[in-house]
C-alpha cells in the first residue's frame, strides 16, 4: 500500500493559476472602483463651480448680454453666456413689463484639451433684470 502525502505538482499548479486570475480580476475591481471615485469627484468639483458662477451672475456682475470665461483651479475651464429671452405668450404686452428675461448657460470643462474631447458640465437658467427705461 503507497498512500500518498500532500499535494502533487499539478494540484499546485492548478492552485496557483486559480489564485493569480482571481487576483488580477480583484485588482481590476478595485482601479475601476478609484478611477470612478475620481471622475466622480472631478464631476462635484465641476458643478460646484458652476453652480457658484450661476449664482454670481447678475449679483457681483451685471446681468446683460455677453459672455465671459475663465480658468478655475489652474485644471477647470469655465465660460459664462448671458442672452437675452425672448418670453411669448398670449395676451401678454412684453412691453409694458418692468423686467427683462435673461438666459443664463455656465459650461465648466476639464480634461484632454478641454471643450472638445475633455469632459463637462453644462447648466442653464432664466434670471430676471430690471428693465431699464
Amino acid at each position: 500500500m503507497n498512500k500518498q502525502r500532500g499535494f502533487s505538482l499539478l494540484e499546485i499548479l492548478i492552485a496557483f493559476s486559480i489564485l493569480a486570475l482571481s487576483l488580477g480580476i480583484l485588482l481590476k475591481v478595485f482601479s475601476a472602483g478609484i478611477n470612478t471615485a475620481g471622475v466622480a469627484e472631478e464631476y462635484t468639483a465641476a458643478v460646484q463651480i458652476a453652480e457658484s458662477l450661476m449664482a454670481r451672475t447678475g449679483v457681483e456682475t451685471p446681468l446683460q448680454q455677453g459672455e465671459t470665461t475663465g480658468l478655475e483651479n489652474e485644471k477647470y475651464h469655465w465660460r459664462v453666456s448671458v442672452s437675452p429671452f425672448q418670453f411669448t405668450a398670449e395676451n401678454l404686452d412684453v412691453t409694458t413689463l418692468a423686467a427683462v428675461l435673461f438666459k443664463v448657460k455656465v459650461i465648466v470643462s476639464w480634461g484632454d484639451d478641454a471643450g472638445t474631447a475633455g469632459r463637462q458640465v453644462e447648466l442653464i437658467t432664466l434670471k430676471l433684470a430690471n428693465k431699464v427705461l
